[in-house]
């Protein structure tokens, strides 16, 4: 097999072709396929033909898989906690009209690096599509290596060593979710810096609209702070958006990356997308099952 990979922006994101990705693959492919993820930070692959086993045989290559959170009242819609759901379906395929399912997920079109309110955080992230909108819902990537790289000199300064809070439950409320001080003061949190150096040598940006505060800054200064990146970093430069059809998959670098879903009329339109997720292996850590108490500290009948 012949990798082929063609550049979407000259620094960031490139697609993949030429290797049969449904498939066993040999030592030699995945080690170019591990190249390419760290090389672009985002890597599409189209008309895959991976169903939900397939998928998760390719996501093994790329590390140790994150388990979705375990919920006693609500088995894995899927069959396997590898996978985590992130479309707009109930457990009989119908389309889901919760007003508190619809605003929970309208939190994925912030911007957003997934898994970093974990204190082990998550390396990658592949996301097949299954069904999706005939328009809308397109997922827009923000280089944060290069974005990085061309602040300011005194900003890369103003920066440096800095250390932020995140929490899923901060970016749900700034999406509008019903959730109180106290539910997200002991929802759980991460501390992460805000400069990441990359396996790559590069450092990047680790930004997130889970970010509630800057350390040793006031919250508001913090917020102002936070904001003023991520407009920085979504600049057109540094952006590209894929437009899904049904059987392409995304490969991204959460920790070279931020990204955003697009808008879509998400009480007509069917959206299936399976998300498997890699922890980062640079974190030591023991926790066998990072995720699962994540949504345990909320009001039940807010989730």
């Amino acid at each position: 097999m012949t990798l082929t990979v063609e550049p979407i922006l000259p620094r960031f994101g490139a697609e993949i072709s030429g290797v049969d990705i449904s498939a066993p693959l040999d030592a030699t492919v995945q080690a170019e396929l591990l190249r390419a993820a760290s090389t672009w930070g985002v890597c599409v692959f189209r008309q895959t033909n991976l169903d939900n086993d397939a998928h998760i045989a390719f996501s093994r290559i790329f590390g140790q898989l994150e388990l979705a959170p375990i919920r006693p009242d609500k088995p894995p819609r899927f069959g396997r906690r590898e996978l985590i759901d992130v479309g707009n379906l109930d457990d009989e395929g119908n389309i889901k009209h919760d007003p508190r399912d619809l605003m929970f997920n309208r939190g994925n079109q912030l911007w957003h690096t997934d898994a970093s309110f974990v204190p082990t955080r998550s390396s990658y992230s592949l996301l097949l599509a299954h069904e999706v909108p005939a328009s809308g819902g397109e997922t827009w990537f923000a280089d944060t290596r290069s974005a990085y790289e061309d602040l300011p000199s005194n900003m890369k300064d103003r920066i440096d060593g800095l250390q932020a809070v995140h929490s899923i439950w901060w970016s749900r409320r700034l999406a509008g979710y019903n959730i109180s001080d106290d539910e997200i003061d002991n929802g759980g949190s991460a501390l992460q810096p805000l400069v990441l150096p990359h396996p790559s040598g590069r450092n990047a940006l680790y930004l997130a609209s889970h970010i509630r505060e800057i350390v040793g800054m006031s919250r508001e200064d913090g917020q102002a702070l936070v904001r003023e990146l991520i407009e920085w970093t979504s600049q057109p430069q540094y952006l590209f958006s894929v437009d899904w059809k049904a059987g392409d998959l995304v490969l991204w670098d959460n920790l070279a990356s931020m990204h955003r879903g697009g808008e879509y009329d998400d009480r007509r339109s069917r959206r299936d997308m399976r998300r498997t997720t890699i922890r980062d292996a640079s974190v030591i850590s023991d926790a066998k099952d990072a995720f699962s108490n994540v949504f345990d500290v909320v009001d039940k009948t807010k989730v």
